[in-house]
This record gives structure tokens, C-alpha cells and sequence, in this order.
């Protein structure tokens, strides 16, 4: 018994020690001018949207900290994986999994790892490279099984080696995590009954509410075709488009489609006049944060997409001139012809 009093009176001891001794250690690299230098141009870049630079900063930063610095590397990962550098992010994930502390840590980087490995085998995978992302992803749900990112793209790595009956199954975990509220809960749900969906290049799932108070969410259209149109009133090809936009609306009353215009508005007041003086009777949002528009990639306006009646990203147009009609036309079609008796005009 007296040599277990010892021991814990030397753990007692030693370990606050250690632990001041990393804290010491931590705040050598962060209050490095070179560091702090690094962190604020990486910030300042990426607010800018000037992603290769603010990715060789926050690499900069990275460095300097001797590749402890977490944070660097989650911004680092992000970047890497949103501006498509998939081997890089692959890289990246692997350097914050050898700093995880915890399961849940653990699980996150290796679901990174494998999603960045699904992107970087493009649209064409081979089973190889597919299994090879499958085992990676079952290390992170291991760790973690509530994991949703990674159990999403197992589910979606099952579903191109063509095991449908296990994809839907993790499709329906997933929309029992993401639960009711979730954007994806909805997104789940309809994978879960129809995996093969999930293999189309689908529209970014969210929900917004519109100025009239009504909700928006994209997988709560029940059949129908949506158009999104990314503007704002100080646009000048914006305006020249807005007769354009009316005449759509009208043209297309009663059948079963859903446009939405997401402005880029800063002052809420002009845009709210502009919109009753302008008679916009369709819905209308203001991305008041610019997120809606980050998560489409936007980065220009006037920018349409279309968006069939099961979800797919089917065209995404930039600019005026754009002939938005005729594709409306073919999608309104093949909506009808698939789902005539469920299909109506209007949000829930």
C-alpha cells in the first residue's frame, strides 16, 4: 500500500510538470511573430477568397509550429479539399490524425482521409480504390460510429461497388444521426430508399427561410424542379436578367417548379424594395453570410443552376443570356411524366 501512496505522489508531481511542459512548448510556436505573421495573412487571404495564397500561409504557419498546430491543419485540410487538391488533403489529414488524442479525433481525420480519397479517385473509381477508401472508412466509424461524414461516404462507397442493400442501410443510420432538423436528414432518407441517387452529382442539401417567413429546403421538394438564381440589385447583367427571371415565373405558373433567387445583398432594406417595387413573386433569400453561396461555389453573378426533380445538379449557367427555358422545359417534362399525380407548384 505505501509503495501505490509513492507512485500516485509522483504522478501527482510529474504530471503537472509534463503538463506545463507541453503548455510551454505550445506557446513557444504561438507567440512566434513568424507564426502570428502567418496565422493573419492565412485569415486575411482566405476572407479574401485568395485560396492557393492562404493555403501557402496557413503551410507557412504549419511549419513554424514544427506541424503541432492543429488548427493550421484543419484550415489547411479545408482549403486543400475545397479547392479540389485531393492528394494534398489526403497528406493533411494523415498529419492531424498523428495529433489525434482522443477516438472521436481519431475518427474524424481518418474519415477526411477517406473522403479525400474517394474525391481523388475522380468519377471513375476502380474496386480497388474503392476498398481501399471502404476499410479506411470503417477505421474512422470504428473509432467513432456516429461519425456522419464518414458513415455518409461509406455509404456512398457501397453503393459503387454495387452493395445497395448495406449502402441503404448506412443511408438510413445516417438519416437517424442527422435527425429531423438536419439538412441532411431529408437527403438520407431518399438515399436510403433509392441509393444509386447518391452516385449523380447532386446540389448541395440546405434550408433556408425566404423573406415571406416560408422554409426552403431543397429535399423537401417533393418531385419538383428547382431553379436557383444567385444575384443582387447593385449588379448591373443581374437587372438586365430580372425581365428574363419575370417571365419564367409567368410562363411557367402551375407547373412544378420552385425558383429561388439568393441575393448578395448587404443592406437588407434596399433589397427588400427592390424586390416589392420589382413585383419578384417568386422566393427570395438573402445570403446574408455569403454561406448558401460558398457551399454552390459561387463566386460570380448572375449564376443559375437547375436542379431536377430528384435532386440532381443538372446545369449551372453564369451570366446573362443564359438560356435557362429550354432546360426548365426538358426537366419540367421528364417531372411530370415521372410523378403527375404528386407534383404541384409552392413550398411546404
Amino acid at each position: 500500500m505505501r509503495l501505490l501512496y509513492l507512485a500516485a505522489l509522483v504522478i501527482s508531481i510529474l504530471l503537472p510538470l509534463h503538463m506545463h511542459a507541453q503548455e510551454v512548448a505550445k506557446a513557444a510556436y504561438e507567440t512566434d511573430p513568424k507564426f502570428i505573421a502567418a496565422m493573419t495573412d492565412a485569415q486575411q487571404l482566405k476572407r479574401k477568397s485568395e485560396f492557393g495564397y492562404a493555403i501557402d500561409a496557413y503551410k507557412k504557419a504549419a511549419k513554424i509550429s514544427g506541424g503541432q498546430c492543429k488548427r493550421c491543419l484543419d484550415e489547411l485540410y479545408a482549403l486543400q479539399f475545397r479547392t479540389g487538391q485531393f492528394k494534398d488533403s489526403v497528406g493533411t489529414a494523415n498529419q492531424i490524425l498523428a495529433l489525434a488524442q482522443t477516438p472521436r479525433d481519431k475518427s474524424k481525420a481518418e474519415g477526411e482521409i477517406g473522403t479525400s480519397m474517394l474525391r481523388q479517385a475522380g468519377d471513375k473509381p476502380k474496386p480497388a480504390q474503392l476498398e481501399a477508401v471502404h476499410t479506411t472508412l470503417q477505421a474512422a466509424l470504428t473509432d467513432f460510429p456516429r461519425n456522419l461524414s464518414a458513415l455518409w461516404s461509406d455509404a456512398c462507397v457501397l453503393t459503387r461497388l454495387g452493395k445497395n442493400d448495406e449502402a441503404s442501410k448506412e443511408f438510413a443510420a445516417c438519416a437517424q444521426i442527422a435527425g429531423p432538423t438536419d439538412t441532411m436528414h431529408l437527403r438520407a432518407q431518399h438515399f436510403a430508399e433509392n441509393p444509386s441517387l447518391s452516385m449523380n452529382k447532386m446540389a448541395p442539401a440546405f434550408e433556408v427561410t425566404a423573406l415571406d417567413g416560408t422554409r426552403f429546403n431543397l429535399d423537401d421538394m417533393n418531385g419538383r424542379v428547382v431553379l436557383i438564381d444567385f444575384w443582387a440589385t447593385w449588379c448591373g447583367p443581374c437587372n438586365e436578367e430580372l425581365p428574363h427571371l419575370k417571365k419564367i415565373a409567368k410562363e411557367f405558373e402551375g407547373q412544378p417548379l420552385v425558383m429561388i433567387s439568393v441575393s448578395w445583398d448587404s443592406d437588407e432594406a434596399k433589397w427588400k424594395n427592390f424586390i416589392a417595387k420589382h413585383e419578384m413573386t417568386w422566393v427570395q433569400y438573402r445570403d446574408k453570410g455569403n454561406q448558401l453561396s460558398e457551399m454552390f461555389g459561387i463566386n460570380s453573378i448572375p449564376h443559375y443552376f437547375t436542379i431536377d426533380s430528384d435532386g440532381v445538379l443538372t446545369a449551372e449557367m453564369v451570366g446573362s443570356g443564359s438560356d435557362v427555358e429550354s432546360k426548365l422545359k426538358k426537366l419540367l417534362k421528364r417531372a411530370r411524366e415521372s410523378k403527375p399525380a404528386t407534383v404541384a407548384q409552392g413550398t411546404k
